[in-house]
């Protein structure tokens, strides 16, 4: 999702690494109305009880739970994740499977004013449409670089690297590409474990191609291989790969 950016889109593209502890999450209250069967309240956490959350018991747990997550929320059909006519959908899917997760990554984010009061250290309340707005694909690219470290998310550099430390640790992995041109849509997408029957794609025994979850003009619960290098496109100008435990 992406052909529309918010009105106070975010432009600092060095990578700040170092926390800001006046900052605070953008989050709106689940709704009764956001739903898998529905294309309603997309801004909005889903509130069904049946989803499961990522049980962060121990590794095996936290594998056995994404699995189980990414069969729920089933993006190849639940109908909040297929395309419409007019847009995409990856941030929506890549938010509820970091929400459902137990990690934080925006669907709305703060307005610039609402933002400059609470790096003031004001006291802000998310309000939608008025202190915060949706937040897309590409405005996430530069979210993750500015705002990331503030809430966990820990740069990656290869694709090798933050598959193997999504096996190894059954954290949350992520890539994101801005667009070139302004106003369309970039791309985001969960990298996910390995299982028995889903796996990356290696040559020479270096992940190439990892194994990812999308939402986008075609929906996969898994893929690898099928999309190639996607985030290498020449519609993008950058990416970026970040990871959560």
């Amino acid at each position: 999702m992406g052909k529309h950016t918010i009105t106070e889109e975010i432009v600092l593209l060095e990578d700040n690494p170092i926390a800001n502890k006046l900052i605070k999450k953008a989050d709106l209250l689940p709704d009764s109305e956001s739903q898998l069967d529905s294309i309603k309240k997309k801004e909005r956490p889903i509130q069904d009880s049946s989803i499961p959350y990522r049980d962060l018991t121990n590794v095996a747990s936290k594998k056995e739970s994404i699995g189980q997550l990414i069969k729920k929320l089933n993006v190849e059909t639940n109908i909040r994740y297929q395309i419409t006519t007019e847009d995409t959908y990856c941030n929506v899917y890549s938010y509820d499977y970091c929400y459902f997760s137990k990690v934080y990554l925006p669907t709305v984010w703060w307005t610039r004013k609402a933002l400059e009061r609470i790096l003031q250290g004001q006291e802000e309340k998310a309000v939608f449409k008025q202190t915060v707005d949706r937040i897309y694909s590409s405005a996430l690219h530069d979210w993750f670089l500015e705002w990331g470290a503030s809430f966990g998310w820990e740069r990656m550099h290869t694709v090798d690297e933050i598959q193997n430390k999504v096996n190894a640790n059954g954290g949350i992995g992520i890539i994101c590409a801005k667009r070139k041109q302004k106003g369309l849509s970039g791309h985001i997408v969960p990298v996910v474990p390995e299982t028995d029957t889903n796996k990356a794609y290696r040559e020479n025994g270096v992940v190439v191609y990892p194994l990812q979850s999308q939402a986008g003009k075609l929906n996969y619960n898994y893929f690898s291989e099928i999309r190639k290098d996607w985030w290498n496109d020449e519609l993008y100008s950058s990416y970026v790969l970040y990871y959560h435990e």
